[in-house]
Parts: structure tokens; C-alpha cells; sequence
């Protein structure tokens, strides 16, 4: 069994207020969400974690899954006294979100995926990105990257962020990187989704083509108490790109839980 070591930023928010846990997508890190914490900080003690071989994490041993992933968030959740918690994931860091209402039902009050669904369309393309990222690094991925998780207006009007961000996809831990790639491929909860008893709320990105609407309707059908809205203005990089959309969606969807 993989043990899995990552970074967890220091709580912000009351500390008697609900825990809300946050999660990134691949290639950035919890700087992703930076804009947003001080819009959810009011309303929840806001804990953000990054994968390995990003951000603040150090890099992984060997290959993972995303239940590695989830078990390794519940860990370092546990050693901080929290024992039930909300969360909110973006791409990769959704699937997290999916694993945890699964595999630690009794754990989670809700759940919010951003830019994800049960699956992804074309895992052997995943399995690609993989071998391109070991003999080529991340660099192979930072021109496409700016196209892919931003939208037109984002990188016309906010240039300089993004281009922070995939100055930040270049720092990430190749191997890290490539086996968060083969994870991610191998999931697929397409068929576990009827067991999912909290409530799922499924965000996308008007402008998002690697996680489009249709991914995020599918999701919503398949949970028991799935809903789903857009994010206008926003690909990808939706918490980046609208954090006060985005963080009103949620501050609405876990208030009501």
C-alpha cells in the first residue's frame, strides 16, 4: 500500500467554523485557489492540500492512485483533528472529491467537482502525457497548458496570472507529474456513482475543453442529489479565473447542506 507524503497549508478561517478542504488540478498547485481563500475564509476554516511533486509537496516514491490521494488528504486531516469536512476539488483534485465520498462517506458533508467528471474520454491520451512528461519534462506542456486552462479572456485581460501559473507547471516534479497522469487515466467511477449518498455539485467552465459540460451533467445524473451549474467566463482554471463566482457557488451549495 502506497503512503503518500503532501503538503497541507495552514488553516484559514475560524477555527470553529465548518473545515472546507480544497484540491488542485494537475500542474498547478494550491496557489491555484489563491484569490478565492479570502472570499471562504468567512464562512469555513479553509484547508488546501497539493499534490505530490507540486507546490509545497514533496515528490512521490512511486506510482499512486487516486484513492492513494484521498487516504493521504483523510491522513493529514486527522493528524490536524478534523474529522468531517466539506470539500471542493478542481480536475484531478475533484476525482479526489468522488473517491472521498465513496471510500469515506462518513467523513464528508458534500462535495463540489470543478472541471471533472466520473471518468475522463481518452485515457490512453493521459497514458501519453505521461511518457511525453518523463522523456520531455513539463516544459513539453507549458505552451498547450495556457491555451488549455484558460479562457480567451483570461489570458487577454489576466496574462500575467497566467502565465505565473504555467511558470508553475514547469516547477512540478516530472515523475510526480506522469504518475498523477496514469491515476488519473485509471479512474473511473462511472458505475459507483448511485452509491454516493451526500450531496454533489458539479461546476464547469463555459470555455472548458478538456472538462467540458458535458463531463460535469453526466456526474450529476449519476449521484442520487447531484446538481450542476457553469461558471461563465471561465475554462480550466475556474477558481483562478472567476474566484467570486466560484466561491459564492460554493458558500451557497455548502450552506444549504
Amino acid at each position: 500500500m502506497v503512503k503518500l507524503q503532501i503538503a497541507v497549508n495552514e488553516p484559514r478561517g475560524a477555527t470553529d467554523a465548518p473545515c472546507l478542504v480544497l484540491g488542485h488540478s494537475m500542474g498547478t498547485s494550491s496557489d491555484l485557489w489563491a484569490d478565492a481563500v479570502p472570499l471562504l475564509a468567512p464562512h469555513f476554516r479553509v484547508i488546501i492540500w497539493d499534490l505530490p511533486g507540486h507546490g509545497a509537496s514533496p515528490v512521490a516514491d512511486g506510482g499512486f492512485t487516486i484513492s492513494d490521494l484521498s487516504d493521504a488528504v483523510v491522513d493529514q486531516l486527522e493528524a490536524r483533528g478534523v474529522s468531517t469536512f466539506s470539500y471542493a476539488g478542481v480536475s484531478i483534485g475533484g476525482t479526489v472529491g468522488m473517491d472521498l465520498a465513496l471510500r469515506h462517506a462518513e467523513r464528508i458533508d458534500g462535495v463540489a467537482v470543478i472541471s471533472a467528471g466520473a471518468n475522463v474520454d481518452a485515457p490512453a491520451d493521459w497514458a501519453e502525457r505521461a511518457t511525453l512528461v518523463r522523456s520531455q519534462g513539463t516544459e513539453a506542456l507549458a505552451a498547450g497548458s495556457l491555451q488549455r486552462w484558460f479562457a480567451p479572456a483570461t489570458r487577454e485581460h489576466h496574462g500575467e496570472r497566467a502565465a505565473a501559473m504555467v511558470e508553475a507547471l514547469r516547477r512540478v516534479d516530472d515523475r510526480s507529474y506522469s504518475w498523477a497522469c496514469e491515476a488519473l487515466a485509471a479512474y473511473d467511477v462511472s458505475a459507483d456513482l448511485p452509491r454516493i449518498d451526500g450531496r454533489v455539485l458539479a461546476l464547469w467552465g463555459e470555455h472548458d475543453q478538456l472538462a467540458p459540460e458535458r463531463k460535469s451533467a453526466e456526474l450529476a445524473r449519476g449521484v442520487p442529489r447531484g446538481a450542476v451549474q457553469c461558471v461563465p467566463g471561465a475554462a480550466h482554471a475556474a477558481p483562478l479565473e472567476q474566484p467570486a463566482i466560484v466561491s459564492g457557488l460554493l458558500v451557497d451549495f455548502f450552506r444549504d447542506l
